[in-house]
């Protein structure tokens, strides 16, 4: 879509492109959003894909993700063997389900920032325990842990001006085994819930992230291996108005698929398998 109120796009930023920051400006990254709606109120876009920001670093610490990294580079990159939840990663970006165009264009911050119940990079990241780096216009920057960033549907912490710069997940959640679950109203649908559940090696712990049925991230942590009816007592305990309402499913359809698939990725990590 053109954006007819758009008078000026920065190509090449400084490297703190914040401290240029002004009312009607946009950062621009992949944009598969920004040009799918009318933008009435934007008069500049800032594009930080010039920035040149590395879009992968593994390390001993685990995964730094640029915030301009796509989603065909996520997708493709091969990740060490011993990271056991590197599957997951793909599954997330599977679940956007679009055409490989909005995979070479699209942003693993950009879906962040978008902050949708149905964000399938919000998914990833949370379950496994990634922090935020953030930077500020005036020039300082703070970490957010990814649990606590989206507040609400398309809601989240960033002050005007602020940029997602970095993703870190951590080498312990990367060692973790994963099940997961998602459901959505047709084949290549949007998320009606995304569920996914880790655990960590040699121990009978749990933490189960729920995504896409909810206005924002919810993760139950357990130090042990529920019972069947601990984990869906943990799950009835979660205020109504914190479920989601769309047409891909009421609040009541979220909470049952919720409810059904919390407890298959249960037995799922107790069998040490797929169930």
């Amino acid at each position: 879509m053109d954006l007819n109120t758009v008078t000026e796009v920065v190509r090449r930023p400084s490297d703190r492109p914040g401290a240029d920051w002004r009312a009607g400006d946009a950062w621009l990254a992949g944009g598969t959003w920004l040009f799918s709606v009318e933008q009435p109120d934007l008069r500049r876009l800032v594009d930080l894909t010039a920035l040149g920001w590395d879009p992968l670093v593994p390390g001993e610490a685990g995964l730094g993700i640029g915030a301009t990294c796509t989603i065909r580079d996520l997708y493709a990159r091969a990740l060490p063997d011993e990271w056991s939840a590197g599957g997951i990663v793909a599954t997330s970006c599977e679940a956007f389900l679009s055409s490989f165009k909005v995979w070479n264009s699209a942003t693993v911050g950009g879906n962040i920032c978008m902050s949708l119940p149905a964000g399938p990079m919000i998914t990833l990241t949370v379950a496994l325990e990634a922090q935020y780096e953030l930077w500020a216009p005036d020039g300082s920057a703070r970490t957010v842990d990814a649990l606590a960033f989206v507040t609400g549907n398309n809601e989240n912490v960033l002050a005007p001006g602020e940029i997602l710069r970095r993703i870190d997940i951590p080498a312990h959640a990367l060692k973790k085994r994963t099940a997961h679950r998602r459901f959505s109203l047709t084949r290549l649908g949007r998320s009606t819930v995304f569920l996914i559940g880790t655990q960590t090696p040699g121990t009978n712990d749990l933490l189960l992230t729920l995504t896409a049925g909810t206005t924002r991230p919810v993760r139950i942590a357990f130090d042990s291996m529920p019972d069947a009816r601990t984990l869906q007592q943990s799950i009835d305990v979660i205020p109504s108005d914190v479920w989601f309402d769309d047409p891909n499913g009421t609040p009541d359809h979220r909470r049952h698929l919720t409810r059904h698939f919390a407890e298959e990725i249960r037995h799922e990590l107790m069998a040490g398998g797929p169930v």
